[in-house]
């Protein structure tokens, strides 16, 4: 096994016991890019080699000098697009941000950065996180390294394909649990307040939080547990202690009750799918969980709340983007009004556009009461749905999405397409999710999706790594097949 497909707990033995180097294995995944970013096309900015073999060099000398290393120091990782990172552009896939570099790092990147970890690019996102296939980044659509015909799964689809196609060991972005499941790796969505969002250039502020994107579920617990805590300049940000993740793995679910919630279980569903998420509740049962099946009434429901929500937000919070203070700028304009015009209508792209005009409307005069406000009452339900489950089940498992990976150019102006079935709720109403793989379907990767209570992280990580261990799916590679082109 090369040194690049290796998770972050096996990478951290070996350079502990200086088996090998951080130089050495930054190189080995520099030169795994080279070989396989012309196909997948996971990044959108790649570091200079030197740059990041130099980074490599320091955790190597502080080694060699017998100081104490933690578990992602030297290890080669990405960030999404939408994280902030200072002196180097971030996009956010958009044309409006071609050009912009942030002055500052996000609350993430600089905890990255105190942990060591070797900096070697920025994935490929949906425009500002609107999407779900990556195909509406202004730069190009990255593709799926189990087919490169099909999509990686959105927003950060980037960062998904760059970790299944051993890329990066590990990366950072938000909306990822859908590109998990569609990529075969293993992604956490935190509770809301968990992560820090300061440095985050998100479209929803109440719906995107920044999770890891790893090759297994120890290594999503020991990147949690590096970025999450309080932070002063975030005022969602939630206060109190970050517990050590890893140290709740005990793979014991044994007398855990968990519910299935029949409203995820109807007929849009793919039946293998359905097939390979039973048959891992089934693997749950096995290793002592109870299994009742539950209900959330207001599931129905949760998908027009989202996209009344996240349309309103987006047009709240993309109008900063006008042209007058960074970002893209149209030059040969009469007047501001012209400015402001022009800069919108040649800097976003199709979904953004749509959205922010949706937002508007939902935003307007006459409009707010009818839409926003009953999508918030909404969300109050949906919430509340999940708190009454939870008194009674520690965990709630579904399926991440309703099927496998679509192809490319088939549903990317489909903003009803049903990715997000399973994947939106836990998003609205603010509690933590993960996903991870569990079985193949004509060759590509079912994501298994477990929610949990409100900063219930470690007890949600412990049965994922219970049935990883025990009967999980196997670390079978992707096969990079396909046009690639």
């Amino acid at each position: 096994m090369s040194l690049y497909e290796k998770t972050i707990h096996e990478l951290h033995g070996m350079l502990i016991k200086k088996e090998i180097s951080a130089e050495e294995l930054t190189k080995d995944v520099l030169a795994r890019m080279d070989q396989v970013e012309d196909k997948v096309k996971s990044f959108v900015f790649r570091e200079e080699k030197e740059k990041a073999i130099a980074q490599a060099k320091g955790v190597d000398e502080k080694i060699s000098r017998g100081e104490k290393v933690g578990p992602l120091a030297g290890i080669p990782m990405a960030y999404n697009d939408n994280i902030c990172t200072k002196g180097i552009r971030t996009t956010c896939s958009s044309k409006m941000l071609a050009d912009f570099v942030p002055p500052y790092d996000a609350f993430v990147a600089e905890k990255i950065g105190e942990a060591q970890s070797v900096f070697i690019g920025k994935t490929n996102m949906d425009e500002f996180g609107i999407g779900s296939s990556t195909e509406s980044s202004f730069f190009y659509p990255t593709r799926n390294p189990w087919n490169l015909n099909l999509v990686p799964g959105g927003s950060g689809g980037g960062a998904a394909a760059a970790v299944a196609a051993d890329e990066a060991v590990f990366a950072l972005g938000s909306d990822i649990l859908n590109p998990a499941a569609f990529c075969g790796v293993v992604a956490m969505k935190p509770t809301y307040g968990r992560v820090s969002r300061y440095g985050l250039a998100g479209s929803t502020s109440s719906l995107e939080q920044v999770g890891p994107v790893t090759k297994d579920v120890t290594d999503c617990a020991l990147v949690l547990g590096a970025i999450a805590g309080h932070d002063p300049k975030d005022s969602t940000s939630a206060p109190g202690d970050v517990p050590r993740y890893d140290e709740f793995l005990t793979g014991d679910i044994k007398g855990m009750h968990i519910g299935i919630p029949k409203e995820y279980f109807g007929n849009e569903f793919d039946p293998e799918v359905k097939d390979a998420v039973l048959s891992a509740v089934k693997k749950m049962e096995e290793l002592g969980a109870h299994v009742d099946e539950v209900s959330l009434p207001h599931t129905p429901y949760v998908m027009s709340a989202y996209h009344v929500i996240a349309a309103a937000e987006a047009s709240s919070v993309l109008a900063r983007y006008e042209g007058v203070r960074y970002g893209y700028r149209r030059e040969d304009v009469p007047d501001i009004e012209a400015l402001y015009r022009t800069t919108r209508t040649e800097g976003f792209g199709p979904a953004v556009k749509r959205r922010i005009i949706l937002g508007t409307y939902f935003l307007s005069s006459g409009q707010i009461d009818v839409y926003y406000k009953k999508a918030l009452q909404t969300r109050t339900l949906v919430k509340e749905d999940f708190d009454r489950a939870f008194e009674k089940y520690d965990l709630l498992v579904s399926p991440t999405c309703p099927g496998t990976a679509f192809p490319l150019g088939t549903q990317a102006d489909d903003i009803l397409n049903g990715t997000g079935l399973y994947t939106v709720p836990p998003c609205v109403a603010g509690i933590p999710a993960i996903s991870l793989p569990c079985g193949l379907v004509q060759g590509l990767p079912v994501g298994l999706q477990i929610m949990g209570p409100a900063f219930a992280e470690e007890k949600i990580l412990n049965a994922a790594f219970a049935y990883q261990q025990r009967g999980g799916f196997p670390r079978i590679k992707p096969s990079l097949s396909g046009e690639g082109k």
